[in-house]
């Protein structure tokens, strides 16, 4: 399998403005933001979806959302809210099959999202 164009970000084959990384996660800005903060938190890892995921990564996943507070509140939208969202396959708009936790914030969001 080709790598995904978020595992050429991790190994830095891809350039991206990243905003945090650890030996687990990184995170970046998205490039096509639908918020004025839209940063995207991966794993280091490849897991291509959530229904991926296995029972070992339950920590992985709660630090995704821990890193993802953490950027919030850095991006000063901790306190006015903000919106974490994870798809999964297609029809939710998954596009890049890499899971990543998009961080979206610095305006009002509406509900239903989509």
């Amino acid at each position: 399998m080709e790598k995904c164009i978020f595992c050429k970000i991790v190994s830095g084959e891809i350039g991206a403005k990243r905003v945090y990384e650890d030996e687990n996660v990184v995170a970046f800005e998205d490039i096509n933001p639908q918020a004025p903060v839209h940063i995207l938190v991966i794993p280091r890892r490849h897991i291509e979806r959530v229904n991926d995921l296995k029972e070992s990564d339950e920590k992985l996943v709660g630090h995704l959302v821990l890193v993802a507070k953490r950027i919030a509140f850095e991006k000063k939208v901790a306190e006015s809210g903000y919106r974490l969202v994870l798809n999964c396959n297609s029809d939710a708009g998954q596009a890049v099959f890499h899971l990543h936790l998009h961080l979206l914030g610095g305006r009002r969001m509406t509900w239903p999202p989509g």
